[in-house]
């Protein structure tokens, strides 16, 4: 039988594209293989082990290690410069890193020669103040290597640091990290990949120096004579040498490519939540853990009231007491998320006058504030643990490691995350995580705290016993808590107070019930599952924005922006026009029927008014016999609609 090969899935190579690839690759391939080739490899390790290829190839392991340390030293800060911080002149920056990989290394050797040579511009005082002569000395090799070869950490470290979202050192300034302290325990651990390809690189690039060394550092034997000049001189007396020697400078260089496998570029050490469980996993026999007896002896001991005045995107007064929980709802774009960051101080978007307490902390940085956040993802250290991630604030803070890792594992046990204490965040759900990352903030010892979406990621069994554990903490915090929501449950639970943000401004500051009750805002009645027209009032009720009128037994004065607010229980649904009691009826169409607990919502679209939502038992709508597309008439009795004013 004939076997039927598979060719895999995919567009076919066009043949004016393969070709001139092909002949790029062999156009590469071909001076490889020319050393290969002609070495004659009977006599390599003879040629190998000649004093002057071994002094030479000390020599260049020496120069390159240093040029490596002092690229480190001088590299790493500039990329973070560039990737981190706006400033003048920072395209021209970038273009002198990118000089020395395209200038001819000779000419970058004759520029060494003019600035640091014994006629050149440091040169002179160089000498008479230090003593220090650098051309046709091994710290001449240093230099030139370091000129060339510096580039390539550079462009890879910040290349990574790019990549890498600025979440993860804001959540840890709000911790109560220094800008050092981030640097180093959260932003290289994460740019390692990138810091490790450009080291690499970097390296290899400064043991294979040439032009800009033998033009600044001359080519003295035991001096300045590295391996790429000991080919150099070979080539003229002993070419067959000169080819060991290459092929020996050749095999490092792959070694260093094959190691880091095309990583270059460098990215940062994130995992991809891709392998996680896109839901809260369901453990057996796991739940929070109980408060532990000296639960009392770790809050905070002072009360912090907050005061603050933020200006620029957001325009709004906050005012709370010590131990107040503020729900901030309103629909995408309102500013909820740029308030927080206006009040950690991390955003030129707005700018927050805060005060807690007695402590006006507007002018401190984010790492002194005292004000720990929470991101909608948690923004977990990756290559931190549970428990270290925890511990990180109170680490942070000087607290001793035994005693903040105990404090951190208590944390953890009260949110049901002490069996995963040893996992990375990689390893865990994304409802887990979402649990560490808030025993994190609420282990720091916040005066204020900040909470984005802290349940959005959590099943319907863990979000009530984690809402209820944070509740219990809420209760005898000692400072103010603004969590961001879209979960009216959230919001009446957790909340003593509900803002109401739109476009920046604070529509409504009430507490939950007023709000449910009489909402301002129709985002905010619809995240309450209530029908929200907007309108203009008249006489006799609204005149809607949409289209149409809605009578209303307690009218507003005429011309008063209104907002009109009906239940969808309210609302009647019929197959024939209703006569009687009814002062507001339409006709409509079926267009959605939805579940919602024991009851169904059906969704009526009208040319006469705005789109209706009706609330009905599975019985109402079997007998009325309703599905998509089905013409049906509603009702809304006059008393059953509330008008607001805006």
């Amino acid at each position: 039988m004939k076997r039927i090969r598979s060719r895999a899935p995919g567009p076919r190579t066009p043949i004016t594209l393969a070709i001139p690839a092909l002949l790029a690759v062999a156009f590469l391939l071909l001076p490889l293989i020319g050393i290969l080739v002609r070495t004659q490899w009977g006599e390599l390790a003879g040629h190998l082990t000649t004093p002057g290829t071994i002094e030479a190839l000390r020599l260049s392991l020496l120069v390159s290690c240093w040029a490596l340390g002092l690229s480190l030293v001088l590299g790493v800060p500039l990329a973070w410069l560039l990737a981190r911080v706006p400033f003048p002149g920072k395209t021209f920056v970038r273009s002198l890193v990118l000089l020395p990989m395209v200038l001819p290394p000779t000419v970058g050797g004759v520029a060494l020669l003019l600035a640091f040579g014994r006629r050149g511009l440091l040169g002179p005082w160089l000498e008479d103040t230090f003593g220090i002569t650098l051309p046709f000395h091994t710290s001449g090799a240093v230099l030139a290597a370091t000129f060339v070869a510096m580039p390539f950490l550079i462009i890879s470290l910040e290349g990574a640091l790019g990549g890498l979202r600025p979440r993860y050192e804001e959540t840890a300034a709000s911790l109560g990290a220094s800008p050092v302290r981030v640097f180093f325990t959260v932003t290289m651990p994460m740019v390692a990949p990138g810091l490790i390809a450009g080291a690499a690189l970097t390296w290899a690039r400064a043991l294979g120096e040439f032009g800009a060394t033998i033009t600044f550092a001359g080519n003295l034997p035991g001096t300045t004579q590295t391996l790429p000049l000991q080919v150099y001189l070979l080539l003229q007396e002993e070419p067959e040498a000169a080819t060991s020697v290459s092929l020996l400078l050749l095999a490092i260089a792959m070694l260093v490519l094959v190691a880091l496998r095309g990583r270059w570029t460098g990215t940062p050490a994130v995992r991809s939540h891709e392998t996680r469980p896109p839901v809260d996993e369901a453990e057996p026999g796991v739940a929070p853990a109980p408060e532990p007896a000296d639960a009392q002896r770790a809050a905070p001991q002072e009360f912090w009231s907050l005061h603050a005045h933020v200006t620029g995107f957001n325009r709004l007064t906050l005012d709370a007491e010590p131990g107040t929980t503020i729900a901030v709802v309103g629909p995408n774009g309102a500013g909820k998320t740029t308030l927080l960051r206006a009040l950690l101080g991390l955003t030129p978007r707005a700018h927050a006058e805060l005060r807690l307490g007695d402590h006006d902390v507007t002018a401190l940085p984010p790492h002194r504030r005292g004000v720990a956040w929470v991101p909608q993802d948690g923004a977990l250290f990756p290559h931190m643990s549970a428990l270290a991630n925890t511990a990180y604030g109170l680490r942070a803070r000087g607290v001793p490691r035994a005693e903040a890792r105990r404090s951190a594992r208590e944390w953890l046990d009260r949110l049901g995350v002490g069996h995963l204490a040893q996992r990375k965040p990689a390893q865990v759900s994304g409802g887990q995580a979402q649990r560490v990352a808030l025993a994190r903030a609420l282990a720091a010892r916040p005066r204020l705290l900040l909470l984005d979406e802290p349940l959005a990621a959590l099943d319907q069994t863990t979000r009530a016993q984690v809402r209820h554990t944070l509740r219990r903490h809420l209760d005898g915090f000692g400072g103010v808590c603004l969590i961001v929501t879209h979960d009216p449950v959230e919001a009446v639970a957790l909340a003593d107070r509900v803002l109401v943000l739109d476009d920046g401004r604070a529509l409504q500051d009430a507490p939950p019930t007023d709000v449910t009750r009489h909402p301002r805002s129709p985002w905010v009645a619809r995240m309450l599952g209530r029908n929200a027209w907007p309108g203009t009032a008249t006489a006799e009720g609204i005149q809607l924005t949409g289209g149409g009128r809605l009578l209303v037994a307690d009218p507003l004065p005429a011309g008063t922006d209104a907002l009109a607010i009906i239940a969808p229980e309210a609302v009647a649904v019929h197959r024939d026009k209703p006569t009687g009691s009814p002062r507001n009826v339409w006709p409509g169409t079926v267009r959605e029927i939805t579940t919602s607990g024991s009851r169904l919502r059906v969704l009526i679209t009208s040319e006469q008014a705005p789109d209706l939502v009706a609330e009905i038992t599975p019985q109402a709508v079997a007998e009325l016999g309703l599905a998509d597309g089905t013409p049906v008439w509603t009702s809304v009795k006059a008393t059953e609609a509330t008008v607001v004013a805006l």
